[in-house]
């Protein structure tokens, strides 16, 4: 018996293998660039695994994992600007780790208080402009460069420097925050789960 062989063109494969190979994020080489970064600047660091880039001009925080860009968030840090000072309300620069995660559980928009969940939801289609709002779920960072983010008066975790949900989401996208770096609900409920305690956090201003 005679065997039929089916021969198919280049071309006619090139759509079929397009789908089936992967794809680089748009911002590839912005997660190259981080990564030359961070090696020149902590030699010591192990850049595997995930890193959460907070670009503080662009508002925007990036999801590298093992070097590759995965995802990208609009965010709001704070409104006073750039700075590591106890009670200065701005956001630390530098390199931080995720020490605490806090609200698993914690429904959508559900409001925490001094680190515990009240009971109460945020309504997020109407938000509470005058109270500024911790939600849904809580990555608390520390500091990893002492007398810049770490120890004395300058320790971003004493600072309760946190990234967050927010009751009011209209606020993402500018610098609006009292420190923190706020997010909304359903992306910090999604990073929250993708990432462990000790994940590298870097905050740049750019």
């Amino acid at each position: 018996m005679r065997r039929r062989f089916l021969f198919l063109s280049v071309p006619f494969l090139l759509p079929w293998l397009a789908a089936t190979q992967p794809h680089d994020h748009p911002k590839q080489g912005l997660a190259d660039m981080l990564i030359d970064y961070l090696g020149s600047r902590y030699p010591d660091q192990d850049l595997g695994g995930d890193i959460l880039y907070i670009a503080v001009e662009r508002q925007l925080l990036f999801h590298v994992r093992d070097g590759r860009m995965i995802a990208e968030h609009v965010i709001s840090t704070a409104k006073a600007g750039l700075g590591s000072e106890q009670d200065s309300y701005r956001t630390p620069e530098g390199l931080h780790r995720v020490a605490e995660k806090i609200g698993a559980g914690v429904p959508i928009g559900g409001i925490l208080k001094d680190r515990m969940f009240t009971g109460e939801v945020a309504d997020l289609a109407h938000p509470d402009l005058d109270h500024d709002l911790i939600t849904s779920r809580i990555l608390w960072l520390e500091g990893s460069e002492p007398g810049r983010n770490q120890g004395g008066s300058v320790d971003s975790h004493e600072r309760y420097i946190y990234i967050h949900g927010t009751g009011d989401e209209t606020s993402l996208g500018s610098p609006s925050s009292m420190g923190c770096i706020r997010m909304r609900n359903r992306d910090i409920v999604a990073l929250f789960d993708a990432v462990d305690v000790g994940t590298l956090v870097v905050v740049l201003d750019n």
